[in-house]
């Protein structure tokens, strides 16, 4: 049986079909893959555009805010009348009531107080106040400044019938108004309804609520009193139990009640005293602070001045304060009226290094535990890890007394051959005071003007009478050491401790000559060999 070949034609067709079917199903692949990635770029670029709208929209809303805020900062800045040299005068005299603000365009304090004063100034006017604000740049209107005794930055004073009168209120919006009222004839509100305790509790986190059966007697009289004193707290007073119980819901009296009311965790704190006007104030200085005070360039007045003079200072970042805030808050509760405790942020450098440099810590970073005793100047640091035990032992220990003193020291060097000796807040007591030798002590601080020239002398003095067994020479750098037996005020400084007695030192001129330091050195010193008595073999060295 004959097998025909195949044509040529056929052969050309049959390779052309398979390089046609080779080619065209990964071009189809390649499409559905394309497809597929290109429908799930769409809905990624879609989600994207759904995202910026969302931003585009969020930034709208904060541009309207913000337009809104400044508006109304603008509007409340123009309600503030511009003092200056021509017109002060004038201004002052020709009303009853001025509240007068001085500042500087470059302090700080004056840019962060100028936005409460105007919204206080808003306030004062709705409520149809008869007072008077006033501003005044000082570095503009410098004579304006002096017969006005504008010293200090930012200063509010209030003028009644042209006296001047020293500003002693807060420093956020309603803390000047609640003072400016007081000191201008409404020092208490009034509340008659349930109605008005529920609007008033609207508008105010921070006030001392009076229960009375009647507004007469001796104890509403020293309610008064304290209310007309010049402090930041509204008071309010209610003849009603019911109206009364609004704001403070515990009030098991009907009659005779007054406590105070705080939005910190400790809201409401009964007041269990006599009323007198002396008691009330004490009662609101203890206990107008939180339990945790955050410290800032504008309350740091009034933390610094509390009667509550031990402190606890705690320096740490603002993450890691929410997670110390509720040991800390357990912990000050427990110490509530005797201690303060006060939040400092670290990375605040103008409120915290002043702090952290009285214990060299300025360039630490972790949390510190600090205390301070204002009643006799001593400061504390708890050298253990924060925690609740910790906490608490070191104020119990506060509270006694029994809390040792901190005083920064360097780390003990090591002054094995040196002719003069390095002494640190930790060996002071055994190199100066607990050695049998006399004791040539230097002091100087690295920002002392004269103190290198001092140095160069001393090393020379110091050669001389090397080899003198009954003499040390010594120095010590005060700006970061300290000890409860140094106390210098001026730089530098050169004391002689006599072996006969170290609690006395001798104070010597710091610009003695070499001569005359060398002659009080040997009026003063004889050698002593071994056994303390004097060297036979080893005379005193000559005068230089």
């Amino acid at each position: 049986m004959l097998v025909t070949k195949p044509t040529f034609r056929f052969l050309f067709f049959a390779i052309t079909l398979v390089l046609f079917v080779c080619f065209i199903v990964p071009i189809t692949a390649s499409e559905s893959v394309t497809n597929a990635d290109e429908d799930n770029d769409l809905e990624g670029f879609e989600e994207l555009l759904a995202l910026d709208e969302e931003e585009e929209e969020q930034e709208h809303k904060d541009t309207q805010v913000r337009s809104s805020e400044a508006e109304i900062l603008s509007k409340a800045q123009r309600i503030v009348l511009e003092l200056n040299n021509d017109n002060f005068k004038r201004v002052i005299d020709a009303n009853e009531f001025v509240m007068l603000l001085g500042y500087t365009p470059w302090c700080a304090r004056s840019a962060e107080l100028m936005p409460q004063f105007a919204e206080a100034a808003t306030v004062l006017k709705d409520v149809g106040s008869s007072l008077l604000m006033a501003k005044l740049d000082a570095e503009r209107y410098p004579k304006a400044a002096s017969k006005l005794g504008i010293k200090g930055f930012p200063t509010l004073l209030l003028f009644v019938n042209g006296s001047s009168h020293a500003y002693t209120g807060g420093n956020n919006a309603e803390e000047i108004v609640i003072w400016a009222r007081k000191k201008t004839g409404v020092p208490i509100i009034r509340l008659n309804s349930i109605t008005e305790s529920e609007q008033f509790l609207k508008k105010h986190p921070m006030f001392i609520i009076g229960l009375f059966e009647k507004f007469e007697g001796p104890d509403y009289e020293e309610f008064v009193k304290a209310a007309s004193e010049g402090n930041e707290i509204q008071f309010v007073e209610a003849c009603n139990a019911e109206v009364a119980k609004v704001l403070f819901p515990d009030i098991a009296t009907r009659n005779l009640f007054l406590g105070l009311v705080k939005s910190e965790p400790e809201k409401y704190v009964q007041f269990e005293d006599t009323f007198k006007k002396e008691r009330i104030l004490e009662f609101l200085e203890y206990n107008k602070f939180p339990l945790v005070t955050m410290l800032t360039e504008l309350n740091s007045v009034k933390v610094f001045s509390s009667p509550v003079k031990l402190q606890v200072f705690i320096f740490a970042r603002t993450d890691e304060l929410k997670n110390h805030k509720e040991l800390l808050e357990d912990v000050a509760r427990k110490f509530k009226s005797k201690i303060m405790f006060v939040y400092v942020d670290i990375t605040e450098d103008n409120l915290a290094k002043p702090f952290l440099t009285l214990f060299g810590l300025e360039e630490s970073e972790g949390t510190i535990v600090t205390a301070f005793d204002n009643k006799i100047s001593s400061k504390y640091l708890l050298e253990s890890d924060l925690t609740m035990s910790s906490l608490e032992e070191f104020c119990s220990r506060l509270l006694q007394g029994t809390q040792p003193p901190y005083f920064k020291s360097e780390a003990i060097p090591d002054n094995k051959g040196k002719t003069i000796q390095t002494v640190v807040g930790r060996t002071f007591d055994d190199i100066v005071l607990s050695s049998p030798q006399n004791i040539f002590l230097e002091v100087h601080t690295p920002w002392c003007i004269d103190c290198e020239k001092t140095s160069k002398q001393i090393e020379k003095l110091a050669k001389h009478f090397k080899g003198l067994n009954s003499l040390i020479f010594a120095r010590i750098d005060a700006s970061t050491n300290e000890h409860p037996k140094l106390q210098i005020t001026g730089y530098p400084a050169l004391l002689f401790y006599l072996s006969t007695d170290k609690s006395n030192p001798i104070k010597l001129p710091a610009k003695s000559s070499l001569k005359d330091l060398a002659a009080f050195i040997n009026n003063n010193v004889r050698d002593a060999g071994g056994d303390g008595r004097p060297s036979q073999d080893q005379p005193m060295k000559d005068e230089l």
